[in-house]
């Protein structure tokens, strides 16, 4: 027997700020390893390449588990999946932390890695049943911009307590995951398409939409048009954000290039590397912004994130180039004194600014991206398939993340020889901006297509709903 608050308002937020959390937590254990680079190669004795090899490798199969998951998660009780995913890569991330040579470390990143994908493509599916289709933009800039945070928290979080002992970042996100897992137990598991208008007055009646994915509709999916390109504008627009990935390790470079010792490059290299992404909290007016423009045309969404992904590539330029000159923070300080300097030099270096300004502008431009693409693919896909077509594009990001993420590094190293750090590593992430260019090609051709699958999903409900018996 449920108690009475079970599945009121106050208990479907508590749920979404679950989800929410760990969202950001995931992210969080992504961004550990890239964010301790050097510590991490020194203290098992190993070389830089060796570690993108193995940060590319996570990301791979993170996205390549979450197809499965997703696939699963689609046909049975997302809720006990989600719990049992966190628990699998909350265990990875501790036992990573006892890794003493390479190949201990990277098998166990691996088992993190399979825990990862439950959260991208079931986590999604989930939140996207408590979304009405018109706020859905919005929601979802809040899911995306969670996820950022947690990167950005994470990659923190790792240059700090990683500076001199990597394990220790590994252990505080193992045991933050296995204790918000238990939260999990507390959580709705809303009914599919909880939030579509077409099924309100049925969910109302107390019926279920208790439609489910089978194998023969997988073709059906592929064959849906705007799928195909979301698809491939995740492909291609990740290989550019996983070459993103080793910015802390540029601005560790240029901090020590500054001529501060590999410790405080550390700290205060991952502390740029968070405050540069602070532009991406303009990802909710860009949701925002999605929403009011596809409500005039479901052309909208698409338009709105073309004309941000191209607009970004000129500010991703500047912001690697520009220079760290004049720094002045206290060699060998704490986390505490380099967080006020860091902070003071971004208000009075002018170098440091205008790092500042532009990444803001390449970071909230990009910004447009994220929520508009959960959007459309909830928008284009009937309840039942969600998960599964998440799971497939996300891992098609994941092969262009993880693309990005290994060959940035193999880049920036063949470059070294003739362009000494930091340049090299400016060059190599420069190089990666030419994916943008065809994320912005597939978003124009999303924008002809998605108009006729939207309105083929909402036909689709509306006849589901209408046959559905009332209970």
């Amino acid at each position: 027997m449920k108690p009475s608050w079970w599945g009121g308002r106050g208990h479907i937020i508590f749920t979404i700020v679950v989800f929410v959390t760990l969202a950001s937590l995931d992210n969080a254990a992504l961004a550990t390893i890239p964010s301790m680079v050097l510590p991490v190669a020194e203290a098992l004795d190993t070389s830089k390449t060796a570690i993108g090899f193995l940060t590319a490798t996570v990301i791979f199969i993170t996205a390549l588990s979450a197809v499965g998951w997703g696939y699963w998660g689609d046909r049975s009780d997302r809720k006990r999946l989600l719990f049992w995913g966190t628990i699998i890569w909350a265990a990875g991330s501790g036992l990573s932390s006892t890794a003493v040579v390479y190949w201990q470390l990277f098998a166990w990143q691996v088992v993190t890695a399979i825990g990862l994908g439950v959260i991208a493509s079931v986590g999604f599916s989930v939140i996207s049943d408590f979304v009405s289709p018109k706020r859905r933009g919005l929601a979802m800039s809040f899911w995306g911009l969670s996820q950022g945070i947690g990167g950005i928290l994470g990659g923190l979080l790792a240059s700090q307590l990683g500076s001199d002992d990597f394990s220790k970042a590994l252990q505080v996100i193992a045991i933050l995951g296995l204790a918000v897992s238990l939260l999990y137990l507390l959580t709705f598991n809303p009914p599919r398409g909880l939030r579509e208008p077409a099924l309100a007055e049925l969910h109302e009646s107390g019926a279920e939409y208790d439609y489910k994915i089978d194998p023969e509709q997988l073709k059906t999916l592929s064959k849906r048009r705007t799928n195909v390109w979301l698809i491939l504008q995740g492909l291609s627009a990740q290989v550019a954000y996983g070459s993103l990935i080793w910015v802390p390790l540029l601005y560790q470079e240029k901090v020590m290039a500054a001529g501060y010792d590999l410790s405080t490059a550390t700290k205060v290299g991952g502390i740029l590397g968070a405050i540069f992404q602070i532009g991406g909290i303009f990802s909710i007016l860009a949701g925002h912004i999605g929403d009011r423009v596809q409500r005039k045309t479901l052309r909208g969404r698409a338009i709105v994130s073309s004309i941000g992904i191209l607009g970004a590539i000129p500010f991703f330029l500047l912001f690697f180039f520009i220079p760290l000159d004049s720094l002045e923070v206290t060699n060998g300080a704490g986390t505490a004194t380099l967080l006020g300097e860091v902070l003071r030099n971004t208000l009075t270096n002018p170098w440091v600014a205008a790092t500042f300004i532009t990444s803001a502008f390449a970071v909230a431009l990009t910004g447009a991206d994220s929520p508009n693409w959960f959007a459309l693919i909830s928008d284009v896909n009937l309840p039942e398939h969600r998960g599964t077509v998440f799971g497939i594009a996300n891992f098609a990001n994941g092969v262009g993340r993880s693309a990005g993420n290994g060959l940035t590094g193999a880049v920036a190293g063949a470059f070294e020889t003739a362009l000494p750090p930091p340049l090299n590593w400016a060059v190599g992430l420069s190089f990666f901006q030419i994916f943008f260019l065809p994320t912005g090609y597939c978003y124009y051709r999303a924008a002809q297509t998605s108009p006729d699958d939207i309105m083929e999903v909402r036909s689709i409900l509306s006849q589901r709903a209408s046959e559905q018996p009332e209970t």
